[in-house]
């Protein structure tokens, strides 16, 4: 269902400007870098409902913050689509997660009817720790579901749950993606950190898991972890950024380490939860300074070969 656009001074108007000065920003972006296209792996669409609840969590500066969060792109849905097309975006996700019971399914069903009427989205499913989530997973696959959703930090749920084990199990078979919100940033939550995914690593070897936000800001770790497991990948979301400065500060070491694992490093920007510009999030990658061809790796290429695009 398409969301019912703002009343006239409501968030989805926007000067024609200020809406060219950002698309023409990335657009330049990837006229300097040789990108054709961008596939971002990290991008949030979810029930109208669903994502005024997020906002509004943002707005208060909650626990799982703890930061004054502007949402840079409180937008429409249409208006929202539109930009990312407009950055041109050739492909994106609609991450979707519970945070408690008997809603996950939901969701999925939710992300079936979004994927559908925006092929342009890799379709999206996600699930929890309960005795329902084997069956409605193995529903989103028969759908087509091209990537999950796990976040360990707002669901305050263990990754190797018993609940969970016949999850992981289909999807290592199905090889199918994990996005997963595991490090202990912007702030730590029961379950987070990297021991539990090395635990969940060393159970199921084959998962395909993308490390959320590099990790952060347990960088390291995780790209220990990404050396050991040859399926584990990571994505850049608001790594790198100014907004993240000292709550998520990377070694430079690490940035070295990054051009090693180039081709399992992904783009993702958070979008429309992100507190600065869209170019922001891809000036932050750049400024690695890792060359080029690292930047198309990134930016596109490397999702394009694990989504077969």
């Amino acid at each position: 269902m398409c969301e019912t656009p703002e009343t006239e001074n409501g968030p989805d108007r926007e000067a024609p400007d200020d809406r060219h000065t950002d698309v023409e920003s990335v657009r330049r972006f990837r006229e300097d870098h040789g990108l054709a296209r961008i596939i971002d792996v990290h991008t949030h669409f979810m029930p109208k409902r669903v994502m005024d609840k997020v906002w509004a969590y943002f707005d208060s500066a909650g626990p799982l913050t703890g930061v004054v969060w502007p949402i840079q792109y409180r937008h429409d849905e249409d208006v929202r689509l539109d930009r990312l097309r407009s950055y041109g975006v050739q492909a994106f996700t609609s991450m979707i997660y519970p945070h408690k019971p008997d809603m996950a399914a939901w969701l999925n069903q939710w992300s079936v009817e979004f994927a559908a009427r925006n092929p342009d989205c890799l379709h999206t499913s996600t699930f929890y720790p309960e005795p329902s989530a084997p069956g409605y997973v193995a529903d989103a696959l028969a759908a087509g579901a091209r990537v999950f959703k796990s976040h360990i930090q707002v669901g305050d749920y263990d990754p190797n749950d018993p609940l969970l084990d016949e999850v992981w199990g289909q999807l290592e078979d199905a090889g199918v993606p994990v996005v997963i919100h595991c490090g202990s940033g912007p702030a730590p939550g029961r379950f987070t950190g990297p021991d539990r995914i090395e635990k969940l690593m060393a159970r199921y070897p084959r998962l395909r898991l993308i490390v959320a936000h590099m990790g952060m800001p347990e960088y390291s770790a995780f790209l220990d972890l990404a050396v050991r497991h040859a399926s584990v990948m990571l994505d850049t979301t608001m790594a790198f950024t100014d907004f993240i400065g000292e709550m998520g500060p990377s070694d430079p070491a690490d940035t070295r380490r990054l051009r090693d694992l180039g081709d399992r490093i992904l783009f993702g920007s958070d979008f429309p939860n992100i507190p600065y510009p869209y170019i922001h999030a891809l000036d932050a990658v750049a400024r690695l300074d890792l060359g080029d061809e690292w930047i198309r790796g990134v930016c596109h290429d490397n999702a394009a070969r694990l989504f077969a695009l």
